[in-house]
């Protein structure tokens, strides 16, 4: 019997994605579950690890090196937090995924140090479909350009969009959101443009992250829903 819960919780998250998948026709392959980890222990994470967990999804540089550092290699790292332009050049090597890019600056200075250590990154948009102050990401009336500007830089491979939906008690009231940017993907998808392939949905959370499955979401982020309340 696991020390934290973890694996009944991942168990317990599984089985939701994939009856969500079968009633709504998709196949449980298409969408990646991210154990999120910030703040969390290593050893929490090697349980999950341990467990069958492959992609770990972090918030803060820092703590993202210092895990890099310590578990083990075949991990797939996602950034998902706000993401300095100063603090760039220490993850273009190390992460599988940056989902947090929501401006074309934070995307050049990527691209600059991808082209230095010869890697090219993965990267999602980030949208603030919901329009809340509080959070970062671009608009969704300024996505389209801003996925046209970034698809040009060397080194940079954009991969689709991601967005953080409102903070709610019932998660229904986020479809809507995460159908509005299942739709902006599509519609820049449909523009055939290079170096863009918008086959990543990053959203869904501990709180909606059934609503997202059932919407498109290819990225799921469940923190809480794996590891217990911070």
């Amino acid at each position: 019997m696991s020390e934290y819960g973890i694996k009944e919780n991942i168990k317990a998250v599984e089985e939701i994605i994939t009856a969500e998948c079968e009633k709504c026709g998709r196949d449980r392959s298409e969408v990646t579950l991210i154990a999120v980890s910030k703040t969390k222990p290593v050893e929490m994470l090697q349980e999950a690890y341990d467990y069958g967990c492959r992609d770990f999804g972090e918030n803060k540089v820092q703590e993202l090196m210092d895990k890099y550092e310590v578990m083990p290699k075949d991990i797939r790292w996602h950034m998902i937090g706000h993401l300095q332009r100063n603090k760039v050049k220490y993850i273009v090597d190390k992460v599988y995924m940056i989902h947090s890019v929501d401006s074309f600056r934070l995307a050049e200075e990527i691209s600059k140090e991808a082209v230095k250590k010869n890697v090219t990154v993965k990267i999602l948009i980030e949208v603030n479909v919901a329009n809340e102050a509080s959070k970062f990401g671009t608009t969704c009336e300024e996505v389209r350009q801003l996925v046209r500007d970034i698809a040009k830089l060397p080194n940079i491979s954009v991969q689709g969009l991601m967005t953080i939906a409102p903070f709610v008690d019932d998660e229904e009231k986020n479809r809507c959101y995460f159908q509005k940017l299942k739709k902006i993907s599509v519609d820049i998808m449909d523009e055939n443009s290079d170096n863009i392939v918008m086959e990543t949905l990053s959203m869904g959370m501990t709180g909606d992250y059934r609503v997202a499955v059932s919407e498109g979401a290819t990225c799921v982020r469940v923190g809480t829903g794996i590891f217990g309340v911070r």
